[in-house]
């Protein structure tokens, strides 16, 4: 659609000069009665005031001094109260299908050339195994960042973390509680302290490496913890296929005196003071309907003071595209760090902040209970394990991101049709049997084809689809939305899958055979990609 869309436009511009007419924004759009043609415009609306003409009038003009002699527009007409319709031609199509033929590539582009991105998602603090939220924000992150690098970016992939925070004591505090439980020495479970079983399970792994003697307090405990389950969260992330380029600590921080520094320059500004033994951010000088805590009276300071930093951090790294993904629970934090970044004079407009909801577990219609504390909530590898990744994946970003998502247990695990990622692979897989079949018939590799021979329904409406692919790219870079490509990919494969039943691949028509055999090569083509970027495998049998 990209392609076309640039050359209706270059034809209209050229229409408007050839006429002499004022130059202005030209829109262009699928017109609601799919009869009228393919693409439309309201041009000559637009124009009409301007001219003081009647647009049906101006309309006629410009679809007369049009040219679409090369078989790309088809036909022109206007229909009231002033549209320009296209309908674009076949030869269109079939070039659209040489495209894809000679690039394996097909899809994607060079926008973001010489552009550094930046996506942080995750960011989980190495409390506990990774639950099926954090598989979410995973899924999503990661998805987000292969269409970047689709679209010709440079993408780090990044993951926040603190190691020395209020949670990271509780759970040093949990394992030394489980150390002491099982050696048969009493102490207070700690207020808020985790309660799953993992916790024991790194006790017991503790005992083995280091004895029953340690003392109270001893550091081994929060350290030996956080060690071990950041590697099961590192583990968890590659089976699902993710891998970041970069951990960031926001203990670090603190350590080199960034924390210090920003806090000392806000109070330069004035947009941090004291009460009640806290201190708060001025974020009501700032157009904010009240202040914020920065610092607890108790002396910790909240998410927002190192968040800033962070972000402070990030900008200073000359990323082009800043990214965070954040579950639903953020909505009320990020802002305070943007603004308090915009009163430092920082750019904060290439900062995009995604906000997801969460997942709720279905099995048998019933929900599937989660807590990261108790003992009770489901791990991301527990879910890995029943559904396979490929499946996890697409079902993480079926829905968009704003929308909460019912994870259906039991049709994830469906091996039919009903389940849209059997439904997509399989697409893919019986495509490449087609063409091995082809191949086995000692039939000359694939040339001299002749397109014009596709003219079934079928046939265009999948040429059509395919036409699409490029645009669904750019259209998922710019909203930034995973969705989007998701749900290209299943109505491709429903378009494939009606076309193989209406139209028979290999006959006795040599000729109309390879044609069709052309087309296959470019759906499975456009649909690995596809599946590329989900990160989700394009099987060549199941």
């Amino acid at each position: 659609m990209m392609k076309i869309l640039s050359l209706l436009n270059q034809t209209l511009i050229n229409a408007l000069s050839t006429l002499e007419y004022p130059e202005k924004e030209i829109k262009l759009s699928p017109p609601k009665n799919p009869d009228f043609g393919d693409i439309s415009t309201n041009l000559p609306l637009i124009l009409s005031k301007e001219l003081k003409m009647n647009p049906m009038k101006i309309g006629e003009k410009i679809s007369n001094v049009i040219d679409h002699s090369d078989g790309v527009i088809d036909k022109i007409t206007v229909t009231n109260p002033g549209f320009i319709n296209f309908t674009i031609g076949v030869a269109y199509y079939y070039q659209i299908l040489e495209d894809i033929l000679s690039n394996e590539s097909y899809g994607n582009n060079l926008y973001g050339k010489g552009q550094k991105a930046n996506v942080e998602f995750v960011s989980a603090n190495p409390t506990g195994p990774l639950t099926v939220g954090h598989g979410r924000n995973a899924v999503l992150g990661d998805s987000v960042a292969n269409i970047l690098e689709w679209n010709g970016y440079e993408v780090t992939r990044e993951y926040y973390f603190n190691d020395a925070g209020r949670q990271m004591r509780i759970l040093g505090e949990s394992v030394e509680f489980r150390y002491r439980e099982l050696i048969g020495k009493e102490s207070d479970f700690p207020e808020g302290g985790y309660e799953g079983l993992y916790i024991i399970d790194i006790a017991k792994l503790i005992i083995k490496e280091h004895g029953k003697s340690l003392n109270t307090k001893d550091p081994i405990f929060k350290d030996f913890a956080e060690k071990t389950i950041f590697l099961d969260i590192k583990n968890s992330l590659l089976n699902i296929g993710i891998k970041f380029d970069k951990f960031s600590n926001e203990k670090s921080f603190y350590d080199n005196g960034q924390i210090d520094k920003f806090l000392n320059k806000m109070k330069s500004k004035d947009l941090i003071y004291e009460k009640d033994g806290a201190t708060w951010f001025r974020s009501t000088s700032l157009g904010k309907e009240q202040d914020r805590v920065y610092i607890k009276s108790s002396g910790e300071p909240t998410y927002r003071v190192p968040d800033t930093v962070y972000h402070q951090d990030k900008i200073n790294r000359g990323y082009n595209l800043i990214i965070d993904i954040f579950g639903a629970d953020h909505a009320d934090t990020y802002p305070d760090v943007l603004i308090a970044l915009d009163a430092l004079g920082m750019k904060t407009d290439h900062i995009h902040v995604l906000l997801y909801q969460f997942v709720t577990l279905l099995r048998s219609g019933e929900k599937v209970k989660m807590s990261t504390r108790k003992a009770n909530f489901v791990t991301m590898d527990e879910l890995v394990k029943e559904v396979n990744p490929d499946v996890l994946r697409y079902f993480f970003v079926m829905r968009g991101m704003n929308t909460h998502l019912n994870f259906d247990l039991d049709l994830a695990t469906d091996q039919s049709e009903k389940n849209p990622v059997f439904y997509l692979q399989y697409a893919h897989a019986r495509i490449c049997n087609i063409i091995k079949r082809y191949e086995a018939l000692d039939n000359p590799k694939l040339n001299n084809y002749d397109l014009s021979l596709l003219t079934h329904q079928s046939e265009l409406r999948l040429l059509k689809k395919l036409e699409q692919f490029p645009q669904v790219i750019e259209n998922s870079r710019t909203a930034l939305e995973p969705q989007t490509i998701a749900t290209y990919l299943y109505d491709t494969a429903n378009n494939f899958h009606r076309f193989y039943s209406d139209c028979r691949v290999i006959t006795e028509d040599k000729d109309l055979t390879r044609s069709r055999i052309a087309l296959i090569q470019a759906v499975k083509i456009v649909l690995r990609n596809g599946l590329t970027i989900l990160g989700i495998t394009a099987p060549e049998r199941m």
